[in-house]
């Protein structure tokens, strides 16, 4: 399961999350989106070297993350259990032949229809 994935399952927690710059931010995790930008209420922010402060809500972008320091008491047994559809064999063989389209499966110098002339030999 990524990284991502997992963090989205734990809205409602209380987390401590350190960011690159060495701020140090403690609050609840209101959503995750899937680059990892963190929304967070009852925020407790404290900037290196500076008195922390107190904030109702707050956004952190993804890539300003260094890590996220995750409470004792969280199921992580639970929350690991990768719980997306994956699709058998056959339906996702079906799945990548729909995905090729008509430039799929033309073999080696297989004649040049899009842009370009291709690779073949001589000029048809």
């Amino acid at each position: 399961m990524k990284l991502v994935r997992f963090l989205m399952k734990c809205a409602n927690e209380t987390v401590t999350i350190e960011l690159k710059n060495g701020t140090i931010i403690h609050g609840t995790i209101t959503s995750v989106s899937p680059q990892m930008n963190t929304a967070l209420r009852t925020v407790k922010m404290t900037p290196k070297g500076q008195d922390p402060i107190s904030l109702d809500t707050m956004n952190i972008r993804g890539s300003t993350i260094r890590y996220f320091i995750l409470p004792d008491s969280l199921p992580l047994d639970t929350l690991l259990i990768d719980d997306s559809v994956k699709p058998k064999n056959k339906a996702r063989k079906e799945q990548q032949e729909k995905a090729r389209g008509v430039r799929g499966g033309r073999g080696r110098g297989g004649g040049g229809g899009g842009r370009g002339r291709g690779r073949g030999r001589g000029r048809p």
